[in-house]
């Protein structure tokens, strides 16, 4: 922490002129309630952590496309994994609210859920826009 502290103190020394103790202790404070905003509540961490799963991220992909229900034996066909850890992915993705299960006698039927739709909808806008 030393050294974070002496690189903010030459930091405002630059923007202030002058800085002190108090200067550097009031910008580590501010920074810690940055940290707190932006990661004391992170819900958002699981979903990024499973579609950062090549995987995972086929299986959200391809429900998203397909605006249907898909069954396991049809999103197999999107993955080069065993059957095993199709379902295994796909647990994941319900777990993390990005698919939703539908189980019709020996089928397990999966769609994609408004929050996956949504997710994969904005970092598609996203990459057109640079």
């Amino acid at each position: 922490m030393a050294t974070t502290t002496d690189r903010i103190r030459r930091l405002l020394a630059d923007r202030l002129e002058d800085c002190c103790d108090a200067d550097v202790e009031r910008r580590l404070g501010e920074l810690g309630t940055l940290a707190d905003d932006a990661f004391g509540d992170d819900d958002a961490r699981p979903i990024f952590a499973v579609l950062g799963n090549e995987t995972r991220y086929r299986l959200a992909r391809a429900l998203t496309v397909s605006g249907d229900e898909l069954c396991v034996c049809e999103l197999e066909s999107f993955v080069d994994v065993s059957e095993s850890a199709v379902s295994h992915a796909l647990a994941d993705l319900v777990d993390a609210g990005l698919a939703a299960r539908r189980k019709d006698g020996n089928w397990r039927y999966y769609t994609a859920t408004p929050l996956a739709n949504d997710l994969l909808s904005t970092a598609d806008e996203g990459v057109g826009a640079e």
